[in-house]
């Protein structure tokens, strides 16, 4: 119990420090530090899927609204000790995942460095110290590049106000990059706005609107049907059956939530933390209490025996275990999430959720046996609970061809 303690105390605190990061849908930057990478320094300004203003490339019409990438008061911040030394350039690198080809280079087929070398700059192929690109095949104007640098002794280099039209359909990335070892200790500071035809969610997102619209409505009908038969045959209710009414319950406000949550974020540019939040929690209940359903209900709970007896603080304790995993791996993911791609820590994260949501559906509890056929029988009950007599029928056929499968081996041996 101590241990369910701490984990919700920490749970709690990752809860709050989610409110004060990462609130605003625009690419954001706030003293980021340049990593190391190859020969170059980089800071990964964000990845996106755009979709072009222009469906048709004889067509100069934007459709729906612009596609665009706008750089908005961007600077660059270095030490004051290395102010009085002369700078390379700081450039911002835009381009389609496709031509990720054309960012880099090798003079002898050695390792690819994004940096232009002395070797590379004797061939005349680009300038030292800048980095190395080539014009897209497909459109000679890509990839975007552009820089700015320190003049003098200052110690803040603003890049002007730049709009990037989008053209063509395709996942974007976005890279600040410089070759100055005397910039190691440079920061970034300022916002980039990504903007769709029809508004500013991630070209990968942007369906989800439409898809949790569509689930709400259809949750909304499901509820409609099983309150009626609920307040119908509602002296003939069984426990379990609440359970699943509370299931239903939450999916609605889930599903909701969520439509609300991409609605504001495609609107606004600004994605609502707390609508995110509570979307992430009902969702994670659900889940936990629908995977409890199945467990107990394998186990036999509610069909061929009254109580769980023993194992009921241990199924408590995987459904608590698994609520905790799904609602910290759920807000790493979603909460302040801008960027199409997800981060790192969610490989770390989905490991322990992936592992208990396969002991959860297989019906037993770890370190126990595999489920016995009064648990598949079982199963089939929680399923026709919501599919009625006709699927009773084929539990009690799939039951006896199971019967019928053992008593042959059984004569074979």
């Amino acid at each position: 119990m101590l241990k369910l303690q701490n984990s919700l105390f920490l749970l709690s605190l990752l809860c709050f420090f989610c409110v004060f990061i990462g609130d605003a849908s625009v690419h954001e930057y706030n003293g980021e530090k340049f990593v190391s990478k190859g020969n170059a320094f980089v800071v990964h300004g964000g990845s996106e899927g755009i979709y072009s203003s222009f469906p048709d490339p004889h067509n100069v019409t934007a459709v729906g609204g612009d596609s665009y990438i706008r750089f908005e008061k961007i600077s660059f911040r270095r030490p004051k000790e290395f102010a009085n030394f002369s700078s390379q350039s700081i450039q911002a690198v835009v381009f389609e995942v496709e031509d990720r080809e054309t960012i880099g280079g090798s003079a002898y087929g050695g390792q690819r460095a994004v940096c232009c070398t002395a070797d590379l700059a004797k061939l005349g192929v680009c300038l030292e110290g800048e980095v190395i690109y080539r014009p897209s095949t497909e459109n000679p104007t890509w990839p975007k590049v552009f820089g700015i640098s320190f003049n003098g002794d200052e110690e803040v280099a603003t890049l002007p106000s730049k709009s990037v039209q989008i053209t063509k359909t395709g996942m974007y990335n976005l890279y600040f990059i410089h070759c100055d070892l005397n910039l190691r200790d440079l920061t970034v500071e300022g916002k980039t706005v990504w903007k769709n035809p029809t508004g500013y969610l991630p070209g990968r997102m942007a369906p989800l609107m439409n898809f949790y619209g569509f689930m709400s409505l259809a949750f909304v009908i499901l509820g409609i049907f099983w309150f009626s038969q609920y307040a119908r045959f509602w002296r003939e209710v069984l426990p379990l059956q609440n359970c699943i009414t509370l299931v239903i319950t939450l999916g609605m406000l889930e599903m909701a939530l969520w439509y609300f949550d991409y609605a504001e974020f495609n609107e606004s540019g600004i994605r609502p933390v707390g609508i995110t939040m509570w979307a992430v929690t009902f969702g994670t209940i659900k889940r936990t209490i629908a995977r409890i359903i199945i467990l107990m209900v394998s186990m036999g709970y509610g069909v061929v025996r009254p109580t769980l007896g023993g194992l009921t603080s241990k199924v408590i304790m995987l459904g608590a275990t698994f609520f905790l995993a799904s609602e910290v791996l759920e807000l790493v993911e979603n909460v302040g999430a801008v960027s199409d791609l997800s981060g790192k820590a969610r490989l770390f994260l989905v490991l322990p959720v992936a592992k208990m949501m396969s002991t959860m559906s297989s019906g037993r509890m770890p370190g126990s046996s595999q489920p016995s056929g009064k648990s598949y029988l079982s199963l089939c009950y929680v399923s026709s609970v919501f599919f009625g007599h006709p699927l009773r029928i084929q539990c009690g056929m799939l039951t006896l061809m199971k019967q019928m499968k053992i008593l042959t081996k059984m004569i074979l041996l």
